[in-house]
């Protein structure tokens, strides 16, 4: 926790980019029956009876300093999934960074051995060595600022049955498109010192020798 703490104090880097990345599944929702359109004073009516049109897995990433965002959709969330969208801040987002810092969580598709389950050795180890990796501590998800991003996504781009991946990519892409123009930034104000204090349970307990 408090690695994680730490990397989020570190002042702004164009050429040290900190990106928190995290995925989230979701599920296609179509219309059993058609929606009745809005008319004035009345709100459009849409029926409880929905159709399953299968899951896919939305993939975030957001530089909260920066405030650059990008938000992908896959059918899966597999190995090779997590190995090409990693591959996408490194030679699209930050081609010419340093080196960039990754924080994200411990989920088991989120380890650089998923890399050489994609890319030959050598292409899998230029991608490792341009990140740093921080892992979030388990049960700790709520310390990855990505999951204030899919948060806000969800709620407003989200709140709404779409039925199709086609259309959920669409809607995802304008959403990203306006985070992007707005520059929309994340101010962590959880700071080390407020974890020693408000999360105390979580220290062991020393004794007076042991101080």
């Amino acid at each position: 926790m408090e690695d994680i703490l730490d990397v989020y104090e570190l002042p702004y880097n164009p050429n040290i980019p900190l990106v928190c990345m995290d995925e989230k599944p979701y599920r296609l929702l179509g219309d059993a029956r058609q929606c009745l359109p809005m008319r004035p004073g009345n709100d459009q009516k849409i029926d409880s009876e929905y159709v399953r049109n299968g899951t896919c897995s939305i993939f975030a990433f957001v530089e909260p300093l920066g405030g650059t965002h990008h938000v992908s959709v896959r059918e899966h969330r597999t190995a090779l999934d997590w190995a090409e969208e990693i591959k996408y801040p490194v030679d699209v987002m930050y081609p010419y960074a340093e080196k960039i810092i990754l924080v994200m969580d411990n989920l088991n598709t989120h380890k650089p051995s998923s890399l050489y389950k994609r890319y030959t050795p050598d292409e899998a180890r230029r991608i490792i060595k341009c990140l740093e990796i921080h892992y979030t501590p388990k049960h700790g998800s709520w310390l990855n600022i990505a999951e204030i991003e899919l948060n806000a996504m969800s709620r407003q781009c989200l709140a709404r049955r779409i039925e199709s991946i086609s259309i959920l990519r669409e809607e995802l892409a304008a959403w990203e498109t306006e985070r992007n123009t707005l520059m929309a930034t994340v101010n962590w104000q959880f700071r080390t010192a407020d974890a020693r204090v408000k999360l105390s349970s979580l220290y062991p307990k020393l004794t007076t020798e042991d101080e």
